[in-house]
């Protein structure tokens, strides 16, 4: 087995051979085996693993073996990586700005499916049907969007940024983290009905929760019941008071569809009278 393999899959990549040379290759991940989150890239001496789902920044693996001159080259294929990464990111942020000027408010039939048939929100209209637009932000600036088919597919642009970058609903109240936009619009919905207050943050990804935390001085976690425990484990790390799905496998989402509005409304009712609990 290279040790390139075991590298990634200890960053949760579902891998068991070499890919190809100089390519990236997309490969399903142990937390969200349903989609492929994983990236990988192998240059012989060195390569490259990222998981979206955990991780907002690439790590680098590196032969042991290699001799001096090896290292070098690396860190000038790093060096040389950093930049075609922040030429990506510009592309892809001003690519994001232009599909956001083509698109209309309509509803769409991802968030039907996911029980708002109302709602109204980004559809661009393109060859290959309606898609779902969620902006993403950092800063007050869109670094690039989620778009998400009448399937249900979801893809983030080629190159761009996703580490700290969010989608907000926001209204005057205490912060509230989550993954999943679908899982945004059940919590809103939620506090509606109980007539609170929040400001929602989408993060798109159980690590990029805990980057986008960084910057908050406190609040409430809606978590994802994944089989991996990743959600879970991101909450405890950033030690606030935290709701879940009692059954595995579910977001918010997957709960409020099973059990009703007002179920999830109570659990996150309890949720928002917990004090946050002492970061060890």
């Amino acid at each position: 087995m290279s040790d390139f393999v075991t590298f990634c899959r200890l960053h949760g990549v579902v891998i068991d051979s070499l890919p190809p040379l100089g390519v990236w290759k997309r490969l399903k991940t142990e937390d969200k085996p349903n989609h492929r989150n994983g990236a990988v890239k192998f240059l012989g001496t060195h390569g490259f693993v990222q998981n979206h789902a955990t991780m907002t920044e690439v790590a680098v693996w590196r032969d042991e073996a290699d001799s001096p001159v090896a290292r070098q080259q690396v860190q000038k294929v790093a060096q040389q990586a950093a930049r075609e990464t922040a030429q990506a990111q510009l592309r892809a942020a001003q690519k994001a700005a232009w599909i956001l000027g083509q698109c209309e408010l309509n509803s769409h039939a991802y968030t039907a499916s996911k029980g708002f048939p109302d709602e109204a929100v980004n559809v661009w209209s393109r060859g290959d049907g309606l898609v779902l637009v969620i902006p993403m932000w950092i800063d007050g600036k869109v670094v690039g969007c989620q778009l998400v088919s009448e399937r249900g597919d979801k893809r983030f642009l080629t190159g761009q940024r996703t580490g700290h970058a969010q989608f907000i609903f926001a209204n005057n109240g205490p912060h509230i983290l989550c993954e999943g936009y679908a899982t945004g619009l059940s919590v809103r919905h939620a506090l509606r009905n109980l007539k609170r207050r929040y400001t929602l943050h989408v993060t798109f990804s159980a690590g990029n929760m805990a980057k986008v935390a960084e910057g908050l001085a406190g609040g409430f976690i809606v978590a994802d019941n994944d089989a991996s425990g990743t959600g879970e484990r991101i909450a405890k790390e950033i030690g606030w008071p935290y709701w879940m799905s009692d059954t595995v496998g579910e977001d918010a989402n997957d709960f409020y569809l099973r059990k009703g509005m007002f179920a999830l409304s109570q659990g996150l009712a309890a949720l928002m009278v917990r004090k946050p609990e002492p970061v060890s």
